[in-house]
């Protein structure tokens, strides 16, 4: 499995790769500093499996850096690494298709399991910062084709011709859980759970696992629940 780590600081990029190589040894692991060193490194290694990036660092502004990434990669699955630990962010980030969002302030374990958690091809997104919220969350997300995921299509969805457990565990998943948590919870396999989703993603037209998280997050989640009060 390769594995890119575009970060501008040298120990975050340390830090990453043991947490990495903790997880599994057989792991191949390539560094960038720059925007720049990240692009020749994904176009030198197209087979690259994941990209752990920074927000921000040489070449690479926040959101505008993330939108060319994922128009020049789109097949390469990323995950935000970042020191912002709002909703918007995380949303944000989420409507340019990452699979994850990582805080850099995260504790060793957080950070592991949440690592665990993608290289098991599941997503990971902060809970805490999801919880906490208070229902602040940006009007609308931008997507890569220019629409946008929390307007429109997304609020038309009918979540009526979803079954009692597909809500659930979108309920479930709208809480920042796990695959292998919800498993837990509605004593089902993680098999079960993602066949579940992947029904739930069919039946509501959704794209892939992140719009899928951001729906959950949304409409079923605590943000929903605080915009209901």
């Amino acid at each position: 499995m390769k594995i890119l780590i575009a970060d501008d600081h040298w120990v975050v990029r340390e830090s990453l790769k043991q947490v990495l190589r903790g997880l599994r040894q057989s792991l191949d692991l390539f560094e960038a500093e720059t925007f720049d060193e990240a692009q020749a490194i994904l176009e030198g290694h197209p087979d690259v499996d994941l990209m752990l990036v920074d927000l921000v660092m040489p070449g690479f502004s926040d959101f505008d850096g993330l939108r060319r990434l994922r128009a020049s990669f789109p097949d390469v699955p990323v995950v935000v690494i970042s020191v912002h630990e709002d909703v918007d962010h995380v949303m944000r980030s989420l409507g340019h298709g990452v699979i994850g969002y990582i805080p850099k302030s995260s504790g060793g374990q957080e950070i592991e399991r949440a690592l665990e958690r993608v290289l098991e091809g599941e997503v990971s997104f902060p809970r805490r910062i999801i919880e906490r919220s208070g229902g602040a969350v940006a009007p609308s997300v931008p997507l890569q084709n220019g629409q946008h995921l929390n307007e429109g299509a997304a609020a038309e969805r009918d979540v009526g011709v979803l079954t009692e457990r597909q809500r659930d565990i979108l309920l479930l998943l709208g809480q920042g859980y796990s695959v292998k948590r919800i498993a837990s919870e509605l004593d089902l396999s993680s098999h079960t759970v993602r066949v579940h989703l992947g029904n739930v993603m069919k039946s509501l037209n959704m794209r892939d696992r992140a719009e899928a998280v951001h729906y959950a997050i949304k409409y079923f989640g605590p943000l929903a629940a605080t915009e209901r009060g």
